[in-house]
């Protein structure tokens, strides 16, 4: 595959994408979650990415597959913060459907990209 930096994987791009519009959704929401669950979804948003970047720095493996299941983790916490917001009503319906689909998405990505590295890790041995 060829990657020079975390940067050019896809699976880094799309969760990048994801956590910019959680950004946004999260200064939507209402000042009574600023202490609540801003401060979730901030976090989680951002372990979502953080957490590829370091694992593709860690040059091994078990170790890359181990962030990038932190970073699914992370990733299925915003799916449930979105839950929320869909419960509370904070946001049209439609919108956070569309969010949801890409978070979706974004699962497909890391699962795959797990998958690969469980297949150069064989390879490897």
């Amino acid at each position: 595959m060829g990657f020079k930096t975390f940067e050019d994987l896809e699976v880094y791009k799309a969760a990048r994408e994801f956590r910019k519009k959680n950004y946004k959704l999260i200064k939507k929401l209402p000042v009574e979650e600023k202490f609540n669950l801003v401060g979730q979804m901030r976090r989680a948003a951002t372990s979502l990415t953080n957490n590829i970047a370091e694992g593709y720095g860690r040059y091994h493996y078990q170790e890359n597959i181990q962030f990038c299941r932190q970073s699914r983790g992370s990733l299925c916490e915003l799916l449930d913060d979105l839950n929320i917001c869909i419960d509370e009503e904070y946001l049209p319906r439609d919108f956070l459907d569309e969010l949801k689909s890409e978070g979706a998405f974004v699962h497909k990505l890391l699962n795959g990209y797990i998958a690969y590295l469980r297949r150069r890790k064989e390879e490897d041995q």
